[in-house]
Order: structure tokens, then sequence, then C-alpha cells
């Protein structure tokens, strides 16, 4: 066992690429189950986004077309949970698992023929000044553009919750739609743009995934951060700084753990490779002893405008 071998300059440099899907992912279920709907398929959607944005990629040369390709096609794949939850009434939670299945599923038939190709892949970007900073400069701001901008997104929708007002009618729809609705607020039409919102951050943060974190396809390479960033959403009481620090929290234990495998820890492969699984199960039975700590009040309640 060599722990002198692990870089911690290269361990947060890691930290914050494993963390940047999960984050992109999450932000966007935060938007969703704000509205008071529950979208369990975020590992489906997820995985579209990584099929579709590396077949784009590769066939275009551009990964910035294939960021684009998967948000649109997660977003598209995400009407359809929208229109069977909102307009069909179907249970939220049994269409959400299914919409997993069939993007799984979906996934692995478009990806079949690009298995073992490599992708070009996003050239990081050093931020002037602050990238040549001893150490932390390397460490923090010498990445690729999703990184960068995975933050800038957590800090916009925290501050469209906060300070818009099309944030506070969001916010209301989830809290009481029927309140919403008697106020003359649209709650399906909302509640749609909200889903779509969570399917494009879904499918961007799956096809980094497939672009830049390991740039190639395999079959069912999101491995779970679907059911992570789902879980990150809860641990952070809705909350979307919360969820920079979760996703952080949850990506250091992924990177730590493999530097661990590499440094030769007398651990089990096994047992370091499910730690990551493990601790998610371990915080979501802690928040459950505590209660429901901020979720919103109609959250999975479906709406009917004669009701």
């Amino acid at each position: 066992m060599d722990l002198s071998s692990i870089n911690p300059v290269l361990l947060i440099a890691s930290l914050m690429v494993s963390a940047t899907p999960i984050m992109l992912a999450a932000i966007g279920e935060t938007i969703v189950e704000k509205a008071g709907v529950l979208n369990l398929g975020v590992e489906g959607m997820m995985i579209t986004g990584a099929v579709v944005g590396f077949v784009v990629g590769i066939n275009t040369g551009s990964p910035m077309l294939g960021f684009l390709a998967a948000a649109v096609a997660s977003a598209i794949l995400s009407i359809s949970f929208g229109f069977l939850t909102l307009y069909l009434l179907s249970n939220q939670v049994a269409t959400g698992l299914g919409l997993t299945l069939v993007g799984l599923g979906l996934s692995a038939l478009i990806g079949k023929p690009y298995e073992g190709m490599k992708s070009t892949t996003l050239d990081p970007i050093e931020i002037p000044i602050l990238s040549d900073i001893p150490i932390v400069g390397k460490m923090l701001f010498a990445h690729d553009p999703m990184v960068y901008f995975s933050i800038i997104l957590v800090g916009a929708v925290w501050a469209f919750l906060k300070y818009s007002r099309a944030g506070l009618v969001l916010r209301a729809v989830g809290e009481n739609h029927n309140a919403a609705h008697a106020l003359g607020y649209k709650v399906v039409r909302i509640r749609m743009l909200a889903i779509m919102f969570g399917g494009a951050c879904s499918g961007l943060g799956g096809a980094y995934i497939s672009l830049v974190r390991v740039p190639q396809w395999t079959e069912g390479m999101t491995a779970g951060a679907g059911w992570i960033a789902l879980a990150i959403v809860v641990f952070a009481s809705w909350k979307p700084w919360r969820i920079l620090l979760g996703a952080y929290l949850f990506g250091g234990v992924t990177v730590l753990q493999l530097n661990l495998q590499a440094a030769g820890v007398a651990i089990p492969v096994e047992y370091l490779s499910m730690s990551p699984y493990l601790i998610t199960i371990i915080v979501l039975v802690f928040i459950s002893a505590l209660g429901n700590q901020g979720a919103p009040a109609s959250l999975g309640r479906s709406f009917h405008a004669s009701t």
C-alpha cells in the first residue's frame, strides 16, 4: 500500500470532474421536484443523453454539438413522462421507473455500433491569472467548460428560485397546485416546462460522462449516477447550493475509492467499488429518520383542473 502515490491536486481536480454529471442531473431534478413532480427516470434520461451525445459528437467531430443533441434528446424523452403523468394522470413513480427502463434499452440499441470507439473531448480552459496560482490554480481553475457551466447553472437556478417571479410561481405550484390553479396559473404547462428542463440537464450530465469523463461509449456507463442524483436532491433538502455540496461529496467518495484501489489499500475492491452507493443509502436512511426537510407539499401528487 502506497498512499503517497495519491496526488491531492489531481484528486481534487478529478473530484470536480466526477461530480459534474451528477450535479447537472441533480439541479435539473431539483427544478422538477420544486414544481411538484417526482421523476424517477433520471437514470434513463442520462444514459439516453450519453449515447446521443456520443453518437452526434463522434459523427460531427464537435463535442459541443453532442452536448446540444443530448440535451434535446433527453428533453424530448422527458416529454413522454410529462404527457403520461400530467395529461393521462399515470402514477409518477411507476412512469419514472418505466422511463429509466426505456432509456437503458434505447441507449443499448443506439450505441451498439459505436462500442469501442473514441470520441473527441472538450479542451480545458485555463482561467487567466487564477490558473497560475500555485497548487490551487491547476486544482480549481483549469477545467473543461462544462465544469464551470455546472457551477454557474447551480447559481442561476438558486437566483431563479429565490428572486424571480417565475421561480416564485414554480414554487407555488409545487407547494399547492390547487391554490396556484385558482390564482390563474397554468399548472400543467409550468410542470411540463420544468420536466423538460430536468430532462435537458440529465442529458447534459449523461453526455459529460461519454464525451469528457470517459470519452467512449459503453452500455450502462452511467452506472447508477441518475439514482445518486435523485438521492442528492433529497440530501440537499431541495436547495440548489446544497446540491453543489452533495455532488462534490459523492463525487469525492467515487474518486477516493478509485485512488485507494490504485494505491493498493488492503480492502477488497468490491467493497471500495460499492462505497459510493452504500454511503448514498446511509445518507438517505439518516434523512428519512429526520423527516422530509423542505420537500414541496404537492410533490408526487397528480393535478387535475377539475379538482
